[in-house]
Formats: structure tokens, C-alpha cells, sequence
């Protein structure tokens, strides 16, 4: 593995960890905090989508006539990743992106998704960001996770885009997690057998095989610029601090629905 690589790991390791031992996974027991969860990390789900395609548009020729853009390997890399994220099945075979299957789980848990398709038709209908994310009331984390998301977007910088994408966008999930998620199924998978078939599919498509793709990625745009390794972990600190930040958030809410319960 390349030394920078190693190095950035090691440098975000503490963040990381601040992400897996978070409190929100303890406090999350009933199927109305998992909605709360999920209300918050659907916004993370979908600007990952958008990542993605940038790095796409950025590395591969998606415009007329065609003329071979880049790095062959880079090209094969992305487009298996995004083949993956955009065209996975469910559960029943049916071809969704992760993004709509996580729709698909929120609705089936009983989350309210009228926030984030509020959201998306507002920007489908030209509103900037601001302007939509008032419109739809998303949650003010989340609009600090998105904005950060897309400057990294918009900063044109395909280095960046990948090192972000690759650092910190790894869904880190505890075993805690994936229990308490088992345990809710089990008594009621009508509420959360999709959301159980979404995680065991990041993990499968996700895991590993696309950890290693990317990585691949990140070490060939990077490759000899030393500049642009320290930006690209400037830039995954950053993206890491704003999942903090919204897990942050979704754990004080979900506090807070518990207190107003119990008085």
C-alpha cells in the first residue's frame, strides 16, 4: 500500500473511531429512533450518489463524440463502483439504486421521507440548496453535510472528490448496530427487513471489494503531488467531521423525543 495512503489512514484514525463508538448506535432501542436516524443519514445516502457520478463525469467520457478520457484503470474503477451503487437489486430482484432502496426502507419502517423527495423535487425544479433545503426544513446538520459535500463536488478537483469519497464516506457501522437492527427485525421484520437487506448489502457490495477499488482510485489521481495528498486529507477530515456532526444531531433528537415521552 502506498505510504501516503497509510499515512492518511492513520491521521483520520481518531475521527473514525470517534464515528464507530458513537452514542447515537447505544441509543437507538425502538423503531421511532431508528426513523429519526434514518431522517438524518438519508441526506448522507443520497449527496454520495451525487460524489459518485462527479468522479464519473470527471474520469470517464460521458459527453459526444467519445473519445477515450484518462486512465483505462481509473475508468474500469469507477464504473464498477457505479454500476454497483446505482444499479444493486432488492430484495425481491428488482433493480434500485442504494439510494431508492433506502427510500424503500424508510417508508417500510414508518420514517418520514416527505423532507428529502420535498428536497429533491425543489432542486429538480431549479431552487438552489438554501433555498430547498428551507423549503423542506432538512434538518440543519444535514445541510451542513451536503453543502461541505458538494464544495468538494464543485471544487472540480477529482483528487479531492476521490479521497473523500474513499476516506470518508465509508459507512463505519458497529456490530452494535447490525444488532440492534437483527434484534427490531426479528420481532418486527413487516418494519425493518428492508433497512436490514440495505445494510447487508452495503456491506456486500461496498465492503472490501469497492474499499479496494477506491483506494486504488485515490492513490492514482494523488500519486506523486504531495500537495495533493495533504488537501485530500484536509478534505476527509472534514467529511468525517460532518458525519460526527450529524450523527451528533440525530442523537439529540432522538434524546429529545425520549425525554418528551416519558413526561
Amino acid at each position: 500500500m502506498h505510504p501516503n495512503i497509510m499515512k492518511i489512514q492513520q491521521n483520520i484514525e481518531p475521527l473514525r473511531q470517534q464515528i464507530v463508538n458513537h452514542k447515537v448506535y447505544s441509543e437507538i432501542s425502538e423503531l421511532e429512533d431508528l426513523q429519526i436516524f434514518m431522517e438524518h443519514h438519508i441526506y448522507a445516502v443520497w449527496d454520495f450518489m451525487s460524489l459518485l457520478k462527479a468522479l464519473q463525469i470527471n474520469l470517464t467520457c460521458t459527453t459526444l463524440p467519445w473519445f477515450p478520457v484518462g486512465d483505462a484503470v481509473t475508468r474500469q474503477l469507477i464504473n464498477e463502483i457505479v454500476a454497483g451503487e446505482e444499479s444493486d437489486v432488492d430484495a425481491n430482484g428488482a433493480i434500485k439504486s442504494h439510494f431508492e432502496l433506502y427510500l424503500d426502507a424508510m417508508e417500510q419502517c414508518g420514517a418520514n421521507t416527505d423532507a428529502i423527495n420535498n428536497f429533491l423535487t425543489s432542486v429538480k425544479n431549479g431552487r438552489d440548496f438554501d433555498m430547498a433545503f428551507e423549503l423542506a426544513s432538512v434538518p440543519e446538520a444535514a445541510r451542513s453535510f451536503v453543502r461541505s459535500t458538494f464544495e468538494t463536488i464543485n471544487s472540480g478537483k477529482t483528487y479531492l472528490q476521490a479521497a473523500s469519497f474513499t476516506f470518508g464516506r465509508e459507512d463505519l457501522i458497529p456490530n452494535m448496530f447490525f444488532s440492534m437492527v437483527n434484534d427490531l427485525n426479528s420481532t418486527q421484520p413487516d418494519k425493518v427487513s428492508i433497512f436490514k437487506y440495505y445494510l447487508e448489502r452495503h456491506i456486500e457490495v461496498d465492503g472490501d471489494h469497492h474499499s479496494h477499488l477506491a483506494l486504488a482510485m485515490t492513490e492514482k489521481l494523488c500519486e506523486k503531488d504531495e500537495n495533493f495528498w495533504l488537501e485530500a486529507e484536509e478534505t476527509t477530515k472534514q467529511a468525517l467531521q460532518r458525519r460526527i456532526d450529524l450523527w451528533d444531531a440525530a442523537y439529540t433528537e432522538i434524546v429529545g423525543r425520549k425525554v418528551s415521552s416519558a413526561i
